[in-house]
């Protein structure tokens, strides 16, 4: 038997500043956008090389921008290089596909270049599953998939698909069961399209140490998620700017009041990202220094030596840290308050939102962040870091504003929380919980 004429291709583009991850830009600024580009490509082809050395294959870059002489320039004499021809990503699906199998190819792999989770036993993979499957996907985090591989060619999986949308990865299965194919999938992995999705990249510095910072010992980075806090940012950063070893870092998600424009006065970087706390936080964590990230609700102070009792904390064989939580205020209703998240946090090791948590910079990359998640994201971490140790509390407290709970009431405010995390732990949605939480408040 005629063993199978292997084909595999990789979507990229050419890294030119301005035009090269443009959803990158308010983040890195251009030039650093362009060589975000330039390294996930030579990471996916360094994946590719590696495979084709052992596994007989062709191998092929389709890319947009630029000319074939300059992307063999930048990535190497011994590919064969190629346009993308069509409009949407499915027309330039369509037409890679059909060129690949019009020229004798047997089974063809198509992937981004955007994953840089993804090795060459994820590829054989691939190229395996062919054998028996008519469709092999590798879905994204984000709802869209990194690698697709067909063995006949199916122009109609890529039509009335909602490409960039969250949707595309089930569409396209749904469509490939509708033509009674056999699927394959993958694991899921990260693409990285947005400031948040940078955290997959700190987990390989020696690929990406010329676009994001390389970690500082001694250096305790505070990332402080906002979004229109101009009425608490000024007292929260001033207790914390400008201190030795301490860097300071505004992720906001969309502010229309002067919170940027106040955090930049004060000397702080900020970097800008969607909105959600999980997904600014991990822009935040992503562009950090530190060996040791501390994330911190805007309208919450640190206590004095804030800098030494996370060291002290993480010293004493804890994975992970937070502090005790006061709320400003003196009714009695939120003593309770206190007791009670205090209570949970020492013993039962689960700190979350307010009181400032802390953890080393390596094991929050190795972990893979917070999920992108508009609520419950300092929930699923927390769970997370238990399966790999203890997470302790400081020997001091933060206090953080009264407002939440005195808008709608203690008592409300209290049921409305723990009602969340009761659905959330029953396997409601983040996304269906926001807007649960979203309309009550």
């Amino acid at each position: 038997m005629k063993p199978p004429n292997n084909r595999v291709i990789v979507f990229s583009r050419y890294p030119e500043p301005g035009v090269t991850k443009t959803r990158m830009i308010p983040a890195l600024g251009p030039e650093r956008a362009a060589q975000l580009q330039q390294a996930l490509t030579k990471r996916t082809l360094a994946v590719v090389n590696s495979f084709g050395a052992d596994h007989p294959c062709d191998l092929e870059v389709r890319f947009a921008g630029g000319e074939s002489s300059r992307m063999s320039c930048m990535f190497g004499a011994g590919l064969t290089y190629r346009s993308q021809n069509g409009g949407d990503l499915g027309q330039r699906l369509t037409d890679a596909f059909a060129t690949a199998f019009n020229e004798g190819a047997t089974r063809v792999v198509v992937m981004g270049s955007d994953c840089p989770e993804i090795d060459s036993a994820t590829l054989d993979e691939a190229i395996n599953a062919l054998s028996h499957a008519d469709v092999v996907l590798g879905p994204a985090i984000d709802g869209g998939y990194y690698l697709i591989g067909l063995k006949a060619n199916q122009p109609d999986l890529f039509q009335e698909i909602d490409w960039g949308s969250e949707s595309v990865s089930r569409q396209t299965a749904r469509k490939a069961k509708q033509s009674r194919c056999i699927v394959h999938r993958l694991q899921t992995l990260s693409d990285v399209d947005y400031p948040e999705d940078l955290v997959v990249c700190r987990r390989f510095p020696e690929t990406f140490d010329n676009v994001l910072p390389q970690t500082r010992e001694g250096v305790l980075s505070v990332i402080v998620p906002t979004l229109n806090e101009e009425r608490c940012i000024e007292r929260t950063l001033r207790r914390i700017a400008g201190l030795p070893n301490v860097e300071v870092i505004v992720a906001d998600g969309g502010s229309e009041d002067s919170t940027i424009d106040i955090a930049r006065r004060m000397g702080v970087t900020v970097v800008i990202s969607n909105p959600g706390r999980g997904r600014q936080m991990n822009a935040g964590a992503a562009v950090a220094s530190g060996d040791v990230l501390l994330f911190l609700h805007a309208d919450t102070q640190l206590p004095d030596s804030f800098h030494h009792h996370v060291r002290a904390t993480l010293e004493q064989d804890a994975i992970a840290g937070a502090f005790s939580l006061r709320i400003d205020g003196d009714r009695l209703g939120l003593r309770w308050i206190e007791h009670g998240v205090n209570f949970r946090s020492r013993f039962l090791g689960r700190p979350y939102g307010d009181q400032g948590l802390f953890v080393s910079a390596n094991r929050f990359f190795k972990l893979g962040g917070f999920p992108n998640w508009p609520l419950m994201e300092d929930v699923e971490l927390c769970r997370r870091l238990r399966k790999h140790g203890t997470i302790s509390l400081a020997e001091a407290a933060v206090t953080t504003s009264a407002r939440r709970w005195l808008h709608l009431g203690i008592l409300k405010t209290t049921l409305i929380n723990q009602l969340c995390i009761a659905s959330f732990n029953l396997g409601v949605s983040p996304a269906k919980l926001d807007q649960w939480y979203r309309s009550r408040r």
